[in-house]
């Protein structure tokens, strides 16, 4: 086993992995900006290194201040949790030439599906449905209108290289069309540093479901279960929950050999999710895209098999086995992502926190970054914590979490606990026959 970590990351996933880390006896060392310096990620581990300001470029991107930082600790292998470098082929690269551990997927798997057009045509290749779309890159608008055309409107215009859910748009028309490649390719090439733009039909209602997957360190690809992330505002997920309320016995068993496919068509290592979009009219589902790390809503899948994700992480990338790959599915889990914001428009609202108390009970586990005193920054991403419940079935969840929400006392910077409160009580999430368009039919 890896015998000290570098976790090149902030807030509660930084956190999350410290905790695993220190229970397996690794020594653990922190990156940190100069205004995180007394958050709680950096106060618990066993070192922590300052790698520059507040601004990410100049610090939990800064890939050259990482490595120094994790060379000065000497640290063996670094974690990179979610965002920031998590997916940058060059930086895992760059990692193992150093002689360092890199706990995630190889740079070429990572690079591979990093590409969404690359990564289409890859999974069409292994068998894994894709929804129809444009083969190449569509360089001009007049090439967007003639995959536009090819499909049928409406249509989605992609960011090749984009995740998170930005650097998307949807077209009606012709003119729409050209109005919003622009858009997409301008905000792609000041993003991304890439402008390819991918077309592809758009699903007036559709289910978002991924499936977790793990590559293990003897070369076999294995599926756990699917997650339901359909409650989303401007296409970034709000609420998760496992398992889908919409998959069947059968719908599983074929989204998870899918799953298996598409790992296995990349020779995947370590822990990714693969991304599918679901019709709830048909019970088609195509591939959407890979997420070659650890993804924010992995705890539901951790509850529901009884599996420390993080540890299996780290037992990969060290060349060990599992301790127990045969995890049977029980019971239900919902995730809900606290975030600094408006609960109406969802616009950040960052701030001081004056008061923070976190729920507790049977089921109930709070993943947070943040303690009272502490400063959500506008320089980074708004989740705060991530509110998790396991019940017995879907409706003890949903119980449960509702006391939770009305338990959960946050002051200082704006926050989402009254959508939550609202959502809790929405006959169509309840019902769950819901899908991606719920919180706009909400507001």
């Amino acid at each position: 086993m890896i015998e000290s970590l570098l976790i090149a990351n902030r807030g509660e996933i930084a956190r999350r992995i410290i905790r695993t880390a220190k229970r397996l006896g690794i020594r653990t060392i922190a990156v940190h900006s100069d205004v995180d310096a007394d958050m709680p990620f950096v106060l618990e581990a066993d070192e922590a290194v300052c790698v520059g300001p507040a601004n990410p470029a100049e610090s939990y991107r800064n890939a050259e201040a990482i490595l120094a930082a994790a060379k000065s600790t000497g640290a063996q292998a670094i974690h990179p949790g979610y965002g920031f470098l998590s997916e940058n082929a060059q930086f895992a690269r760059t990692v193992e030439a150093n002689g360092l551990v890199w706990v995630g997927p190889a740079a070429d798997a990572i690079a591979a599906m990093g590409d969404k057009i690359n990564a289409r045509n890859l999974m069409a290749a292994a068998g894994v449905p894709v929804a129809p779309g444009s083969q190449d890159p569509a360089d001009s608008a007049e090439a967007a209108l003639e995959a536009a055309e090819a499909i049928g409107f409406p249509v989605m215009v992609k960011a090749a290289a984009g995740g998170g859910g930005m650097g998307m748009a949807v077209a009606a028309d012709a003119t729409q069309l050209a109005t919003e490649f622009e858009k997409v390719r301008s905000f792609a090439e000041r993003m991304f540093g890439d402008g390819a733009v991918l077309i592809e039909r758009y699903f007036p209602r559709v289910r978002h479901v991924e499936v977790q997957i793990l590559g293990l360190a003897d070369g076999r690809v294995i599926a756990l279960s699917e997650r339901e992330c359909s409650v989303q505002r401007r296409n970034q997920k709000l609420v998760e929950e496992a398992p889908s309320p919409a998959v069947s016995p059968e719908l599983r068993e074929r989204l998870l050999a899918a799953a298996v496919k598409a790992g296995e068509a990349v020779n995947y290592r370590n822990a990714g999710t693969v991304e599918c979009l679901l019709d709830p009219a048909t019970g088609e589902f195509f591939f959407l895209e890979m997420n070659t790390r650890l993804q924010v809503e992995h705890p539901i899948t951790e509850l529901i098999h009884g599996i420390d994700l993080v540890e299996a992480q780290l037992r990969i990338a060290s060349g060990l086995p599992l301790e127990n790959e045969q995890t049977g599915q029980t019971g239900h889990a919902i995730e809900l992502r606290i975030n600094a914001e408006d609960p109406k428009r969802f616009f950040p609202g960052p701030g001081r926190i004056t008061t923070w108390v976190e729920p507790g009970g049977d089921g109930v586990r709070v993943d947070s970054g943040y303690v009272a005193g502490n400063t959500v920054s506008q320089n980074y991403d708004s989740l705060m914590a991530k509110l998790i419940v396991f019940g017995a079935d879907r409706d003890d969840a949903i119980a449960k979490v509702r006391a939770a929400v009305a338990g959960f006392q946050i002051a200082g910077p704006k926050n989402n606990l009254p959508f939550f409160a609202e959502l809790l009580e929405n006959p169509e999430f309840l019902s769950g026959d819901y899908d991606t368009g719920i919180v706009g039919r909400m507001r």
